[in-house]
Protein backbone atom coordinates (compact mmCIF):
# COMPACT_ATOMS: atom_id res chain seq x y z
CA UNK A 1 0.00 0.00 0.00
CA UNK A 2 1.14 3.55 -0.80
CA UNK A 3 0.37 6.85 0.87
CA UNK A 4 -0.89 9.57 -1.51
CA UNK A 5 -1.07 13.30 -0.82
CA UNK A 6 -4.21 14.80 -2.29
CA UNK A 7 -5.84 18.15 -2.88
CA UNK A 8 -9.56 17.90 -3.52
CA UNK A 9 -12.83 19.82 -3.22
CA UNK A 10 -16.23 18.69 -2.00
CA UNK A 11 -19.69 19.35 -3.44
CA UNK A 12 -19.79 22.79 -1.80
CA UNK A 13 -16.49 23.73 -3.40
CA UNK A 14 -14.49 23.66 -0.17
CA UNK A 15 -10.90 22.64 -0.92
CA UNK A 16 -9.09 20.28 1.45
CA UNK A 17 -5.74 18.52 1.65
CA UNK A 18 -4.78 15.23 3.22
CA UNK A 19 -3.46 11.73 2.66
CA UNK A 20 -5.09 8.51 1.51
CA UNK A 21 -3.69 4.97 1.46
CA UNK A 22 -4.24 2.83 -1.63
CA UNK A 23 -2.54 0.26 -3.88
CA UNK A 24 -2.22 2.77 -6.73
CA UNK A 25 -3.18 6.25 -7.90
CA UNK A 26 -6.38 5.04 -9.62
CA UNK A 27 -7.59 3.31 -6.47
CA UNK A 28 -6.72 6.44 -4.42
CA UNK A 29 -8.74 8.63 -6.80
CA UNK A 30 -11.66 6.20 -6.56
CA UNK A 31 -11.61 6.26 -2.76
CA UNK A 32 -11.74 10.05 -2.79
CA UNK A 33 -14.53 10.01 -5.38
CA UNK A 34 -16.54 7.60 -3.19
CA UNK A 35 -16.26 10.16 -0.38
CA UNK A 36 -17.76 12.87 -2.59
CA UNK A 37 -14.47 14.60 -3.38
CA UNK A 38 -13.24 15.85 -6.74
CA UNK A 39 -9.49 15.30 -7.07
CA UNK A 40 -7.49 18.41 -7.95
CA UNK A 41 -4.03 17.04 -7.23
CA UNK A 42 -2.75 13.56 -6.31
CA UNK A 43 0.84 12.46 -5.77
CA UNK A 44 2.53 9.53 -4.04
CA UNK A 45 4.37 10.28 -0.82
CA UNK A 46 8.12 9.87 -0.87
CA UNK A 47 9.30 7.14 1.47
CA UNK A 48 11.55 8.89 3.94
CA UNK A 49 12.77 8.29 7.44
CA UNK A 50 11.82 11.28 9.57
CA UNK A 51 14.54 11.50 12.17
CA UNK A 52 12.65 14.30 13.93
CA UNK A 53 10.24 11.67 15.26
CA UNK A 54 13.13 10.24 17.23
CA UNK A 55 15.17 13.42 17.71
CA UNK A 56 12.71 16.32 18.32
CA UNK A 57 15.48 18.90 17.87
CA UNK A 58 15.70 18.03 14.17
CA UNK A 59 12.04 18.86 13.65
CA UNK A 60 12.30 22.34 15.15
CA UNK A 61 11.65 25.34 12.91
CA UNK A 62 14.46 27.88 13.25
CA UNK A 63 13.82 31.53 14.04
CA UNK A 64 15.53 32.49 10.79
CA UNK A 65 12.99 30.47 8.79
CA UNK A 66 10.07 32.08 10.64
CA UNK A 67 11.52 35.54 9.91
CA UNK A 68 11.84 34.75 6.21
CA UNK A 69 8.34 33.25 6.13
CA UNK A 70 6.82 36.35 7.76
CA UNK A 71 8.66 38.81 5.53
CA UNK A 72 7.84 36.97 2.30
CA UNK A 73 4.19 36.51 3.29
CA UNK A 74 3.99 40.24 4.05
CA UNK A 75 5.42 41.05 0.60
CA UNK A 76 2.98 38.73 -1.19
CA UNK A 77 -0.07 40.06 0.69
CA UNK A 78 1.04 43.63 0.04
CA UNK A 79 1.18 42.71 -3.67
CA UNK A 80 -2.52 41.71 -3.43
CA UNK A 81 -1.77 37.99 -3.81
CA UNK A 82 -4.64 35.95 -2.23
CA UNK A 83 -3.54 34.41 1.05
CA UNK A 84 -4.08 30.84 -0.18
CA UNK A 85 -1.89 31.47 -3.22
CA UNK A 86 0.69 33.23 -1.05
CA UNK A 87 0.90 30.23 1.29
CA UNK A 88 1.12 27.87 -1.68
CA UNK A 89 4.05 29.88 -3.08
CA UNK A 90 5.86 29.89 0.29
CA UNK A 91 5.27 26.17 0.72
CA UNK A 92 7.46 25.49 -2.30
CA UNK A 93 10.23 27.77 -1.02
CA UNK A 94 10.68 26.70 2.60
CA UNK A 95 13.28 24.03 3.34
CA UNK A 96 12.00 22.87 6.73
CA UNK A 97 9.85 19.74 6.48
CA UNK A 98 8.06 20.76 9.67
CA UNK A 99 7.21 24.21 8.33
CA UNK A 100 6.18 22.79 4.94
CA UNK A 101 3.71 20.39 6.64
CA UNK A 102 2.46 23.24 8.83
CA UNK A 103 1.77 25.42 5.77
CA UNK A 104 -0.18 22.51 4.26
CA UNK A 105 -2.44 22.45 7.31
CA UNK A 106 -2.71 26.24 7.34
CA UNK A 107 -3.87 26.22 3.71
CA UNK A 108 -6.49 23.59 4.48
CA UNK A 109 -7.76 25.64 7.46
CA UNK A 110 -7.90 28.92 5.52
CA UNK A 111 -9.63 27.20 2.62
CA UNK A 112 -12.11 25.87 5.17
CA UNK A 113 -13.02 29.39 6.29
CA UNK A 114 -10.66 30.02 9.19
CA UNK A 115 -8.69 33.23 9.54
CA UNK A 116 -4.89 33.21 9.43
CA UNK A 117 -4.65 34.06 13.14
CA UNK A 118 -6.96 31.16 14.03
CA UNK A 119 -4.92 28.65 12.08
CA UNK A 120 -1.47 29.75 13.29
CA UNK A 121 -2.77 29.60 16.86
CA UNK A 122 -2.89 25.81 16.38
CA UNK A 123 0.91 25.71 16.19
CA UNK A 124 2.24 27.35 19.38
CA UNK A 125 5.58 25.53 19.01
CA UNK A 126 6.19 27.63 15.85
CA UNK A 127 4.12 30.80 16.25
CA UNK A 128 4.22 32.51 19.65
CA UNK A 129 1.23 34.16 21.29
CA UNK A 130 2.82 37.50 20.36
CA UNK A 131 2.79 36.45 16.70
CA UNK A 132 -0.84 35.32 16.89
CA UNK A 133 -2.04 38.52 18.56
CA UNK A 134 -0.30 40.80 16.07
CA UNK A 135 -1.63 38.85 13.09
CA UNK A 136 -5.12 39.04 14.60
CA UNK A 137 -4.77 42.80 15.07
CA UNK A 138 -3.58 43.14 11.47
CA UNK A 139 -6.58 41.19 10.19
CA UNK A 140 -9.03 43.34 12.15
CA UNK A 141 -7.44 46.60 11.00
CA UNK A 142 -6.88 45.49 7.40
CA UNK A 143 -3.11 45.91 7.71
CA UNK A 144 -2.03 42.27 7.78
CA UNK A 145 0.96 42.92 5.50
CA UNK A 146 2.23 45.68 7.79
CA UNK A 147 1.69 43.49 10.85
CA UNK A 148 3.70 40.64 9.32
CA UNK A 149 6.51 43.02 8.32
CA UNK A 150 6.55 44.42 11.86
CA UNK A 151 6.71 40.88 13.26
CA UNK A 152 9.63 40.03 10.97
CA UNK A 153 11.50 43.17 12.09
CA UNK A 154 11.01 42.32 15.76
CA UNK A 155 12.03 38.70 15.23
CA UNK A 156 15.18 39.83 13.43
CA UNK A 157 16.10 42.00 16.42
CA UNK A 158 15.50 39.07 18.80
CA UNK A 159 17.54 36.81 16.51
CA UNK A 160 20.41 39.33 16.47
CA UNK A 161 20.36 39.55 20.27
CA UNK A 162 20.48 35.76 20.66
CA UNK A 163 23.28 35.58 18.08
CA UNK A 164 25.32 38.13 20.03
CA UNK A 165 24.89 36.16 23.25
CA UNK A 166 25.78 32.84 21.59
CA UNK A 167 28.78 34.42 19.89
CA UNK A 168 30.06 35.87 23.17
CA UNK A 169 29.70 32.57 25.01
CA UNK A 170 31.18 30.32 22.30
CA UNK A 171 34.84 31.04 23.07
CA UNK A 172 34.77 30.54 26.87
CA UNK A 173 32.56 27.45 26.55
CA UNK A 174 34.96 25.97 24.00
CA UNK A 175 38.00 26.63 26.21
CA UNK A 176 36.35 25.26 29.36
CA UNK A 177 35.16 22.16 27.49
CA UNK A 178 38.67 21.63 26.11
CA UNK A 179 40.13 21.86 29.64
CA UNK A 180 37.74 19.18 30.91
CA UNK A 181 38.38 16.91 27.91
CA UNK A 182 42.16 17.23 28.15
CA UNK A 183 41.99 16.72 31.92
CA UNK A 184 39.91 13.56 31.50
CA UNK A 185 42.35 12.20 28.90
CA UNK A 186 45.27 12.96 31.22
CA UNK A 187 43.62 11.08 34.10
CA UNK A 188 42.85 8.07 31.89
CA UNK A 189 45.95 7.68 29.71
CA UNK A 190 48.86 9.82 30.95
CA UNK A 191 48.79 10.16 34.74
CA UNK A 192 48.46 6.41 35.54
CA UNK A 193 51.68 5.69 33.61
CA UNK A 194 53.62 8.56 35.17
CA UNK A 195 52.38 7.83 38.69
CA UNK A 196 53.31 4.17 38.38
CA UNK A 197 56.90 5.24 37.62
CA UNK A 198 57.02 7.41 40.74
CA UNK A 199 55.46 4.71 42.91
CA UNK A 200 57.87 1.98 41.72
CA UNK A 201 60.84 4.26 42.36
CA UNK A 202 59.74 4.61 45.99
CA UNK A 203 60.19 8.36 45.93
CA UNK A 204 58.61 10.56 48.55
CA UNK A 205 55.55 12.07 46.93
CA UNK A 206 54.58 15.69 47.65
CA UNK A 207 51.07 16.56 48.78
CA UNK A 208 49.98 17.73 45.30
CA UNK A 209 51.12 14.46 43.77
CA UNK A 210 49.27 12.44 46.42
CA UNK A 211 46.07 14.26 45.53
CA UNK A 212 46.61 13.50 41.84
CA UNK A 213 47.34 9.84 42.69
CA UNK A 214 44.10 9.58 44.67
CA UNK A 215 42.06 11.26 41.93
CA UNK A 216 43.63 9.11 39.21
CA UNK A 217 43.00 5.86 41.07
CA UNK A 218 39.46 6.88 41.92
CA UNK A 219 38.72 7.88 38.33
CA UNK A 220 40.30 4.66 37.03
CA UNK A 221 38.39 2.34 39.37
CA UNK A 222 35.10 4.22 39.66
CA UNK A 223 34.77 5.99 36.31
CA UNK A 224 31.29 4.47 35.98
CA UNK A 225 30.30 6.09 39.28
CA UNK A 226 31.58 9.48 38.09
CA UNK A 227 29.68 9.11 34.80
CA UNK A 228 26.50 8.00 36.59
CA UNK A 229 26.76 10.91 39.04
CA UNK A 230 27.19 13.41 36.19
CA UNK A 231 24.29 12.01 34.16
CA UNK A 232 22.08 11.64 37.23
CA UNK A 233 22.91 15.15 38.40
CA UNK A 234 22.13 16.69 35.02
CA UNK A 235 18.86 14.77 34.66
CA UNK A 236 17.90 15.55 38.26
CA UNK A 237 18.51 19.28 37.80
CA UNK A 238 16.57 19.29 34.53
CA UNK A 239 13.64 17.49 36.17
CA UNK A 240 13.68 19.85 39.15
CA UNK A 241 13.84 22.94 36.93
CA UNK A 242 10.74 21.73 35.06
CA UNK A 243 8.69 21.74 38.27
CA UNK A 244 6.93 24.95 39.29
CA UNK A 245 8.97 25.47 42.43
CA UNK A 246 12.22 24.43 40.78
CA UNK A 247 11.71 26.80 37.89
CA UNK A 248 11.11 29.71 40.26
CA UNK A 249 14.26 28.89 42.25
CA UNK A 250 16.34 28.55 39.07
CA UNK A 251 15.07 31.80 37.55
CA UNK A 252 15.64 33.62 40.85
CA UNK A 253 19.22 32.33 41.04
CA UNK A 254 19.93 33.51 37.50
CA UNK A 255 19.15 37.07 38.58
CA UNK A 256 21.46 36.82 41.63
CA UNK A 257 24.58 35.46 39.91
CA UNK A 258 27.38 38.06 40.17
CA UNK A 259 27.86 39.99 36.92
CA UNK A 260 25.76 37.54 34.88
CA UNK A 261 22.66 38.37 36.95
CA UNK A 262 22.71 41.94 35.63
CA UNK A 263 23.13 40.64 32.10
CA UNK A 264 20.10 38.36 32.46
CA UNK A 265 18.09 41.24 33.93
CA UNK A 266 18.85 43.47 30.95
CA UNK A 267 17.97 40.70 28.50
CA UNK A 268 14.57 40.18 30.15
CA UNK A 269 13.91 43.92 30.29
CA UNK A 270 14.83 44.26 26.62
CA UNK A 271 12.44 41.42 25.75
CA UNK A 272 9.66 42.86 27.93
CA UNK A 273 9.93 46.41 26.59
CA UNK A 274 10.27 45.44 22.93
CA UNK A 275 7.38 42.97 22.87
CA UNK A 276 5.02 45.13 24.94
CA UNK A 277 5.77 48.11 22.70
CA UNK A 278 5.05 45.96 19.63
CA UNK A 279 1.72 44.73 20.98
CA UNK A 280 0.50 48.16 22.11
CA UNK A 281 1.52 49.70 18.78
CA UNK A 282 -0.41 46.89 17.06
CA UNK A 283 -3.61 47.91 18.83
CA UNK A 284 -3.77 45.03 21.32
CA UNK A 285 -5.51 45.99 24.62
CA UNK A 286 -3.03 46.67 27.43
CA UNK A 287 -4.23 43.82 29.69
CA UNK A 288 -4.04 41.30 26.88
CA UNK A 289 -0.64 42.67 25.89
CA UNK A 290 0.71 42.26 29.43
CA UNK A 291 -0.57 38.68 29.67
CA UNK A 292 0.99 37.86 26.31
CA UNK A 293 4.37 39.33 27.28
CA UNK A 294 4.25 37.53 30.63
CA UNK A 295 4.04 34.22 28.78
CA UNK A 296 7.07 34.90 26.56
CA UNK A 297 9.41 36.93 28.78
CA UNK A 298 11.34 33.75 29.66
CA UNK A 299 11.66 34.12 33.44
CA UNK A 300 9.09 33.00 36.02
CA UNK A 301 9.97 35.84 38.42
CA UNK A 302 9.17 38.49 35.83
CA UNK A 303 6.24 36.46 34.53
CA UNK A 304 4.55 36.68 37.95
CA UNK A 305 5.27 40.41 38.23
CA UNK A 306 3.89 41.17 34.75
CA UNK A 307 0.83 38.95 35.32
CA UNK A 308 0.17 40.76 38.58
CA UNK A 309 0.43 44.08 36.71
CA UNK A 310 -2.16 42.83 34.19
CA UNK A 311 -4.55 41.95 37.03
CA UNK A 312 -4.03 45.30 38.76
CA UNK A 313 -4.47 47.27 35.53
CA UNK A 314 -7.93 45.70 35.17
CA UNK A 315 -8.85 47.25 38.52
CA UNK A 316 -7.65 50.70 37.43
CA UNK A 317 -4.10 50.64 38.79
CA UNK A 318 -1.17 51.75 36.65
CA UNK A 319 1.67 49.48 35.51
CA UNK A 320 4.25 51.79 37.08
CA UNK A 321 2.51 51.60 40.47
CA UNK A 322 2.79 47.79 40.45
CA UNK A 323 6.41 47.78 39.29
CA UNK A 324 7.41 50.37 41.90
CA UNK A 325 6.88 47.77 44.67
CA UNK A 326 9.02 45.13 42.95
CA UNK A 327 12.78 45.23 43.65
CA UNK A 328 13.42 43.05 40.58
CA UNK A 329 12.21 45.83 38.28
CA UNK A 330 14.87 48.50 37.53
CA UNK A 331 13.92 52.00 38.62
CA UNK A 332 14.51 53.39 35.14
CA UNK A 333 11.93 50.97 33.76
CA UNK A 334 9.34 52.03 36.34
CA UNK A 335 10.01 55.75 35.89
CA UNK A 336 9.89 55.63 32.08
CA UNK A 337 6.68 53.58 32.07
CA UNK A 338 5.14 56.13 34.45
CA UNK A 339 6.01 58.91 32.00
CA UNK A 340 4.61 56.90 29.10
CA UNK A 341 1.32 56.26 30.93
CA UNK A 342 0.97 59.93 31.87
CA UNK A 343 1.71 61.21 28.35
CA UNK A 344 -0.17 58.50 26.43
CA UNK A 345 2.99 57.46 24.57
CA UNK A 346 3.69 54.17 26.31
CA UNK A 347 4.54 52.27 23.13
CA UNK A 348 7.06 54.90 22.07
CA UNK A 349 8.66 55.03 25.54
CA UNK A 350 8.91 51.22 25.64
CA UNK A 351 10.51 51.23 22.20
CA UNK A 352 13.18 53.64 23.45
CA UNK A 353 13.70 51.48 26.55
CA UNK A 354 14.14 48.41 24.34
CA UNK A 355 16.80 50.21 22.28
CA UNK A 356 18.52 51.31 25.51
CA UNK A 357 18.60 47.78 26.95
CA UNK A 358 19.69 46.33 23.63
CA UNK A 359 22.74 48.61 23.74
CA UNK A 360 23.33 47.76 27.41
CA UNK A 361 23.32 44.04 26.64
CA UNK A 362 25.79 44.52 23.80
CA UNK A 363 28.12 46.59 26.03
CA UNK A 364 27.95 44.04 28.84
CA UNK A 365 28.73 41.18 26.47
CA UNK A 366 31.77 43.05 25.17
CA UNK A 367 32.93 43.75 28.73
CA UNK A 368 32.44 40.12 29.77
CA UNK A 369 34.43 38.92 26.78
CA UNK A 370 37.26 41.27 27.72
CA UNK A 371 37.23 40.02 31.34
CA UNK A 372 36.82 36.33 30.51
CA UNK A 373 39.97 36.13 28.40
CA UNK A 374 42.42 36.81 31.30
CA UNK A 375 40.32 34.64 33.63
CA UNK A 376 40.58 31.73 31.19
CA UNK A 377 44.33 32.27 30.91
CA UNK A 378 44.62 32.18 34.71
CA UNK A 379 42.65 28.93 34.86
CA UNK A 380 44.87 27.39 32.19
CA UNK A 381 47.94 28.57 34.09
CA UNK A 382 46.71 27.02 37.32
CA UNK A 383 45.98 23.73 35.56
CA UNK A 384 49.50 23.66 34.12
CA UNK A 385 50.98 24.62 37.53
CA UNK A 386 49.17 21.72 39.23
CA UNK A 387 50.47 19.29 36.61
CA UNK A 388 54.03 20.62 36.95
CA UNK A 389 53.97 20.57 40.76
CA UNK A 390 52.31 17.17 40.98
CA UNK A 391 54.11 15.22 38.24
CA UNK A 392 57.04 16.90 36.57
CA UNK A 393 58.78 18.17 39.71
CA UNK A 394 58.80 14.73 41.46
CA UNK A 395 60.18 13.18 38.25
CA UNK A 396 62.82 15.90 38.05
CA UNK A 397 63.79 15.38 41.72
CA UNK A 398 63.96 11.64 41.19
CA UNK A 399 66.22 12.08 38.19
CA UNK A 400 68.44 14.49 40.16
CA UNK A 401 68.88 12.03 43.03
CA UNK A 402 69.86 9.26 40.66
Amino acid sequence: MTQFNYKAKDEQGVVSRGTVEAAGSEQAAQILHDHGLTVLQLEAQEITIHLERFIPFLGRVSNKEIVMFSRQLSTLINAKVPIISALDILREQVTSKKLKDTIDEMMADVEGGKSLSETIARFPEIFSSLYVNLVKAGELSGTLDAALKYIADQQERDYDLRSKIRGAMTYPIFIISAIFIVGALMFVFVLPQMISVLTEAGAELPFTTKILVFMTNFFKNFWWLVAAALVGGILGIRFYVRTTGGRFVWDSLKLKIPIFGKLFERIYMDRFARNLSTLIAGGIPIVQSLNTVAAIVGNVVYKEIISEAATEVETGKSIAAVFADKPQMPKIMTQMIKIGEQTGSLDDILGKLAAFYDKEVENMLNTLMTLLEPVIMIVLGLAVAVMVAGILLPIYNLASVQ
